[in-house]
C-alpha cells in the first residue's frame, strides 16, 4: 500500500530495471527478480523523473554512491560526499512541502549535519527532518536479510518533530518487521554503527587470514582452528572462513573512512588499529598470488592459469574490490595467461576492473585474459586452477575430467577453502588451500 519510486539520472539503468524480462535487471541477487516482477507497475516504479518524484514524496531515501576520495584532502581514505550534496541541493530546490529525508548510503558520522544545513538554508520555508537508516544487507543474501533482518536501525533528533519522523519510518518497517527488532538512536550513533559493523566483520576476516599464514608454517589446519574457536559462544562461527581476502564495496571503503575520521580527531592509535585490517587484507591477496608463482617453479610466464570466479563473493555479480582483480593483476605482471569462468560476471566487466588499475595498457590486459562460458573449456590446457569465488557449483564439477584435460602436474589453489582436498589429491591434483 506504500508507493515506492526509484529514480536515477542514468537512463539506461532505468530502462534495464523496467526490462520485461526481470532476469536482465542490473543487479543479480537471489530472489530479487521475483520481487521486482511481482511489485513493478503496482506500487514499485523506476523512473528518470527525479524532480517529479521528489515533489510527490513524503519520505526520500538518499541511496547514492559514497566512494573513497581520489583527489584532494583525505584522498584514498575519506568518503567522497559530492553525490550526497548534489542530492540534498536538488531536494532543497524542488521540495514545496515538508519532507523526511533518510540517509541510506553509508556515511561518515555527522554527515546529517551537513545535509540539514543545506536543506534548511533554501529560504522556501519547507521543514526537513533528517534520519539515518543504514542498511545491513549482505550481497548474495540481501533479499533474505531484508525480509528477516537482525535489526532495523533508525537515528533521528530527540525533538518532537524528530520523534514524529522516526515513528513514521518505524511504521513503514513494522509492516513486516517485529518492533522489538527496530532500534532507534540519535543520528550520530546510527551513522557510526554502520561503519563499526563493517569494521568488526572485516576485522574477523583479517584475523582468521592472519592465522591462516601461521597455520601454513606450523602444520595446523586453519579450518580446524576456526571450528574450534567458533564453538566458543563468545566468538561464534560466522566470518571465520579463511580466504584470499574480503572484497565488495563496503568493507575497505568504510574502514578507510573510519581511519580518516579517527586521524582527523587526532586518535592516531585508533586509526592505526583499524588500518591494520586493510594492510592484512592486501597482504593476503599478494600472498596468494606469490604462492601460485612459487609453487609453479617460480615462473608462470606463458602458463595458463584458470580462475574460477571473478565476483567478490558468490550469488552476486558485484566485482568491486574483488580479490580476483588483484591476483590477476599480479600474475599478468608475471606474464601469465589468465582464463576465467564466472557464472554471472561478463568479460566487459572483468576488463573494466583490470583497466581501472591502470597497471598496463588495456590492449595488454585484453591479450592476457580470456573468458569462457563453461568451466571445462576454461580449465583445458591449464597449468593451475585458482578458486577466487565460492560459487556452490564449483563443488559439483567432474574434477576427474578437469584433471585429465590439464598439464601435469595439475595444481589447485583453493583460495576459498570450498573444495574437498582429499578427493582432489586422490585424483592426482596438487592441492593448495589457504591455511592448510
Amino acid at each position: 500500500h506504500i508507493q515506492v519510486t526509484v529514480v536515477d539520472l542514468n537512463e539506461q539503468r532505468i530502462i534495464d530495471w523496467n526490462d520485461p524480462n526481470t532476469d536482465n535487471i542490473p543487479i543479480y541477487e537471489p530472489g530479487l527478480s521475483e520481487i521486482v516482477l511481482e511489485a513493478r507497475g503496482r506500487n514499485l516504479f523506476f523512473s528518470t523523473e527525479v524532480e517529479k518524484a521528489i515533489d510527490e514524496a513524503q519520505v526520500i531515501f538518499i541511496s547514492v554512491n559514497t566512494p573513497t576520495k581520489t583527489y584532494g584532502k583525505g584522498k584514498g581514505m575519506a568518503a567522497d560526499l559530492k553525490y550526497i550534496e548534489l542530492c540534498a541541493r536538488q531536494i532543497a530546490k524542488v521540495a514545496k512541502q515538508n519532507k523526511i529525508v533518510v540517509e541510506k548510503s553509508t556515511l561518515p558520522v555527522r554527515t546529517a549535519e551537513a545535509i540539514k544545513s543545506i536543506l534548511d538554508n533554501t529560504g522556501n520555508g519547507v521543514q526537513f527532518q533528517i534520519l539515518s537508516n543504514p542498511e545491513f544487507l549482505a550481497e548474495g543474501t540481501a533479499v533474505t536479510d531484508l525480509l528477516n533482518p537482525d535489526r532495523i536501525l533508525i537515528g533521528g533528533d530527540s525533538t518532537p518533530e524528530g520523534e514524529a519522523a522516526i515513528n513514521a519510518l518505524v511504521d513503514v518497517y513494522a509492516n513486516w518487521v517485529n518492533k522489538d527488532k527496530i532500534l532507534t538512536t540519535n543520528v550520530w550513533s546510527s551513522e557510526l554503527s554502520k561503519l563499526t559493523a563493517n569494521a568488526f566483520l572485516a576485522q574477523r576476516i583479517s584475523s582468521i587470514n592472519a592465522m591462516s599464514e601461521l597455520c601454513e608454517k606450523t602444520g595446523a589446519d586453519v579450518n580446524e582452528v576456526a571450528r574450534a574457536i567458533g564453538m566458543d559462544s563468545r566468538i561464534g562461527p560466522k566470518f571465520l572462513k579463511a580466504s584470499v581476502g574480503f572484497g565488495g564495496s563496503c568493507f575497505q571503503k568504510d574502514i578507510l573512512n573510519l581511519v580518516y575520521i579517527a586521524k582527523s580527531y587526532g586518535l592516531n592509535e585508533v586509526a592505526d588499529y583499524w588500518e591494520q585490517v586493510i594492510i592484512m587484507n592486501d597482504h593476503q591477496k599478494r600472498r596468494f598470488s606469490n604462492k601460485i608463482v612459487q609453487t609453479l617453479y617460480n615462473t608462470v610466464a606463458d602458463k595458463k592459469i584458470t580462475f574460477l570466479g571473478w565476483a567478490f563473493k558468490k550469488d552476486t555479480n558485484d566485482t568491486r574490490e574483488s580479490a580476483a582483480i588483484y591476483v590477476a593483476d599480479d600474475l599478468i605482471n608475471e606474464q601469465a595467461k589468465i582464463s576465467v569462468y564466472d557464472p554471472k560476471v561478463s568479460r566487459n566487466k572483468m576488463m573494466s576492473d583490470l583497466d581501472y588499475l591502470e597497471t598496463r595498457p588495456a590492449e595488454e590486459n585484453a591479450k592476457s585474459l580470456t573468458t569462457f562460458g563453461n568451466v571445462y573449456d576454461a580449465c583445458r590446457g591449464s597449468h593451475a586452477i585458482a578458486v577466487l569465488t565460492e560459487w556452490d557449483e564449483f563443488t559439483t564439477y567432474d574434477w576427474q575430467k578437469i584433471y585429465e584435460s590439464m598439464h601435469k602436474p595439475a595444481f589447485v589453489f583453493d583460495g576459498r577453502n570450498i573444495l574437498n582436498a582429499k578427493e582432489l589429491q586422490s585424483i592426482g591434483f596438487v592441492y593448495n588451500g589457504i591455511g592448510s
